[in-house]
């Protein structure tokens, strides 16, 4: 895998903005000057606007609650954004027109920061939801359906000139922002069902009963997930340029990048997950597992903040889906999907820049004078579950009970901001622990911890950070926390105070000069931890600071949307992004049919005219595709052969009684011809003791590999290994290959196959392309030729002309074939992104029998006119 070869790690530290820029224009040079197109733009989807759109046209009427948060007061997340003051919502940065007023909508600041960075070189274009409609009466929405097309329209000519106020003079030059219009009653069971009650816990290691307050079923709200992902890929295929880079945002669209794929195949597409990504057996309670996975395999590039989120997310697709891996990526079908991963930052420069406002020095210098002659701890997080508020405090207590002489020497102020989703029963908690402590520790003129429920001032916040003497931030799972990064450029100026991070932190890996805890650990881990960084030495302190703060300075959010782009574009140049393989045209196919005298079909079996199984046996012909291959060898004009790896055996019991079909089983090993009832053995003269001794070795791996079993066919020997476990089976079947290419394939004229779970052994000299040949020469008159199969070489050239190489038939001369390029079909069955030599594809195997279907019942209908 990519993030297996190619980590994003601490080794790039000194790369700058400029220089991925640099790497970033070199690629979209070398891919125009080899016939690429690329449009400059780049589109990111994220679930809604960074703007909020308030219709002035109208009262509104009450609508269900909103979901982001559109006040400043309501907001949640790291105040990295610009904040007006509380007590004006409408401020600079915001854009009245006589329909609509927009004003700017805070969190995903990180993300956000990046995407506009990208503005400095490429065109961006930033696709999202509204958000619920405000109406001029405080408090109240706008319900959508009831917004006018003249309105939304009005909204797309005020967001073309929408520029934000928090915007460096280099953002935002090329930035339009195009809303997606949603149904109330999807836009929030979209993502105050799915997304928040189900699919957010269950990525923070939570599953939906442990956070509900009634009875929680997981899938009531996937309909209204479904949709709105829906909603967003037809939008997506309306503004799309032949040329554009997709970027999907998180955990709001992961069915998005399949969809996207189905309306535009030729699109090149990311997915960046911000969230954790669980592992395979806490993700594998959800009921919609394989639809979830599906859709995020859909991108060409699933990336994610740490290498073992994308290993928990590659491990998942082996063991849920049944996926195999490569070198490349996961393989689905064809498609093959990279994973990679790349921390994000924040904008330090803007945060720097914030950290120097006026009003913050004389709200630190009132803490430092409040707090004299005290080490002053700070906490702040969302008041959620998975923050891990209680744990810290209870660190904190134990650190007072074990060494009571910090009793009055330190203090810890713990913000909690509200969350989006009310937690009654863990507000309680927290309060009656802070109420313990004070209780127990505190006195007349000492309180231990000083708790507030409340979002704080920008101004607040800085000072806050600026003055702390250690900083405890450890939630028990993260993806990002902006609030360990700001802590160390907050403490540049200051007193270069330590941090203690969570190790289940995605961002701790990449601060590894901080002190990573586990927040469980309440004794050994956490109130030493608090101990030894308080009594820290200076000297100790810099080092440590000088590392982090190199850190957070150059993997800025700007850096990792360049990254993003690099990698993207990386995956232009791989066999992940390889030609598509156009669907077969229909009317052509019967065009060609109906006009030829003479007809060859040519099928392979298993993933052409039967699915793949779990267990082979049970591949059996549906009623349909009997009801196919029996009309096509009705017709006097057709020659129809199956041409698989199964056994004589098989295909005689299933599809023997069709008479005029031709067999070749075991891979050309076998053949019996149209009408024939014997079957000719191509292996009779060729040596075939290697046998015992593959046997040998395929019997050494069963033994080490639950559920894997042998196969031993005339002239082949499989091993299959699709009943064991999936990353153990991969393994040892590499293993058992690189044995046999290694000390046995020079010795021996046989050639081994990497199948669909099984390794094959088979005689160099017998394969299906040999079988075909030697069909074609017999019947070079034929003027239509139909060559269906789920292998990468689907592949015959006309004209041409074919030569017999088996010993008896060197003798034959050559002979040439009267049929033309364009009435040759060869299909490959799968995605249209899959490696293959076939000039079209169809998806299923069902398709395929629907084609011959077609295309027969077409052909009679003619005949009937005639």
């Amino acid at each position: 895998m990519d993030s297996f070869t190619e980590p994003y790690t601490r080794a790039g530290d000194d790369i700058s903005l400029d220089e991925v820029r640099k790497q970033v224009s070199a690629l979209e040079e070398q891919h125009r000057s080899n016939g690429i197109p690329l449009s400059g733009r780049i589109i990111h989807v994220c679930h809604y606007l960074p703007v909020v759109a308030a219709l002035n046209s109208r009262a509104g009427v009450l609508s269900p609650p909103a979901t982001p948060p559109v006040k400043p007061s309501e907001v949640p997340a790291s105040p990295t954004s610009d904040e007006p003051h509380h007590d004006t919502l409408l401020d600079a940065a915001t854009k009245t027109s006589s329909v609509w007023t927009l004003s700017p909508r805070y969190g995903h600041a990180a993300m956000i920061s990046g995407i506009r960075s990208l503005s400095a070189t490429h065109e961006q274009l930033i696709v999202g939801w509204t958000g619920d409609i405000a109406s001029p009466v405080p408090n109240e929405n706008i319900p959508t359906h009831t917004v006018s097309e003249s309105d939304k329209a009005a909204l797309d000519e005020a967001l073309s000139t929408y520029q934000p106020k928090e915007s460096d003079p280099d953002d935002d030059k090329k930035t339009s922002y195009v809303p997606v219009w949603l149904d109330d009653k999807v836009a929030h069971g979209h993502y105050d069902g799915y997304c928040k009650q189900i699919l957010w816990p269950l990525f923070h290691y939570l599953l939906w009963q442990d956070v509900a307050t009634e009875y929680a079923s997981a899938d009531s709200h996937y309909p209204f997930y479904e949709s709105a992902n829906a909603t967003f890929a037809r939008r997506i295929a309306e503004i799309y340029q032949p040329g554009d880079l997709i970027w999907v945002h998180d955990y709001h669209l992961l069915l998005l990048p399949k969809l996207i794929r189905e309306l535009v195949p030729e699109a090149v597409l990311g997915l960046f997950v911000h969230t954790p990504f669980p592992s395979s057996e806490v993700f594998r309670c959800l009921p919609r597992r394989k639809e979830i996975l599906d859709g995020m395999l859909g991108a060409n590039l699933v990336c994610f903040q740490t290498y073992s989120y994308s290993r928990h997310f590659i491990s998942t697709c082996i063991r849920v889906c049944g996926y195999e891996t490569t070198h490349r990526g996961i393989d689905v079908e064809g498609h093959v999907t990279s994973v990679m991963h790349c921390p994000v930052g924040i904008d330090a420069e803007r945060v720097a820049r914030d950290i120097t406002r006026p009003g913050i020095q004389p709200k630190l210098e009132a803490l430092k004078t409040l707090y004299e002659g005290k080490k002053i701890i700070v906490g702040r997080d969302k008041l959620d579950v998975v923050k891990g508020v209680l744990q810290k405090l209870r660190a904190f207590e134990k650190l007072l009970q074990d060494y009571p002489e910090w009793i009055g020497n330190v203090v810890m102020i713990q913000v909690t901001s509200p969350a989006l989703t009310d937690s009654p029963k863990l507000e309680r908690q927290v309060s009656e622990l802070v109420a313990h402590i004070n209780g127990e520790y505190g006195s007349l003129d000492f309180i231990p911890v000083h708790h507030y429920h409340q979002s704080l001032k920008k101004d607040e916040f800085y000072a806050l950070l600026s003055v702390a003497d250690l900083a405890v931030i450890t939630p028990l799972r993260d993806g990002m926390n902006t609030t360990s990064m700001e802590f160390v450029i907050a403490q540049e100026k200051t007193n270069r105070s330590p941090s203690v991070l969570s190790e289940f932190m995605g961002i701790s890996k990449h601060m590894s000069e901080a002190l990573q805890v586990n927040p469980w650990s309440l004794g050994v881990g956490c109130r030493r931890c608090y101990k030894s960084r308080l009594l820290m030495g200076e000297a100790e302190k810099i080092k440590r600071h000088l590392k982090l703060h190199k850190v957070v300075t150059t993997h800025t959010s700007h850096t990792w949307a360049a990254v993003l782009v690099k990698m993207l574009l990386g995956q232009m140049n791989s066999q992940n992004t390889a030609r598509m393989t156009p669907y077969i045209p229909k009317a052509v196919l019967q065009s060609k049919y109906r006009s030829a005298k003479k007809r060859l079909f040519l099928f392979d079996y298993d993933g052409t005219l039967a699915p793949i199984v779990k267990i082979p046996s049970m591949a059996t012909p549906s009623e349909q595709t009997l009801e196919a291959l029996t009309k096509l060898c009705d017709d006097p004009r057709n020659l129809v052969y199956i041409i698989s790896g199964r056994d004589g055996a098989f295909l005689e019991q299933h599809l023997g009684h069709l008479t005029k079909l031709g067999f070749s089983a075991e891979h050309g090993g076998f053949v019996r011809e149209i009408g024939a009832k014997e079957w000719t053995n191509f292996t009779e003269s060729l040596d075939m003791s290697w046998m015992a001794e593959v046997h040998e070795i395929f019997k050494y791996y069963t033994e080490r590999t639950t559920g894997s079993h042998i196969e031993v066919k005339k002239s082949s020997i499989t091993w299959h290994y699709r009943s064991s476990d999936p990353e153990w089976g991969q393994f040892q079947c590499r293993q058992c290959q690189d044995l046999l290419e290694n000390n046995l394939i020079h010795k021996r004229p046989i050639e081994v196959l990497v199948g669909k779970k099984n390794l094959e052994v088979r005689p160099i000299a017998v394969n299906k392309g040999e079988i075909v040949k030697r069909i074609l020469y017999n019947n070079p008159d034929a003027e239509f030729i139909f060559c269906a199969g789920d292998d990468k070489k689907v592949h015959l050239e006309a004209p041409l002309s074919v030569t017999l190489v088996d010993p008896e038939a060197r003798a034959a001369p050559p002979v040439e074939l009267v049929i033309s390029a364009d009435a040759v079909f060869t299909t490959a069955v799968g995605h249209s992104t899959k490696r293959t030599l076939a000039s079209w594809h169809v998806t299923t195997p069902q398709e395929i029998v629907e084609h011959m279907l077609e295309i027969v019942e077409d052909d009679d209908k003619v005949d009937s006119h005639l």
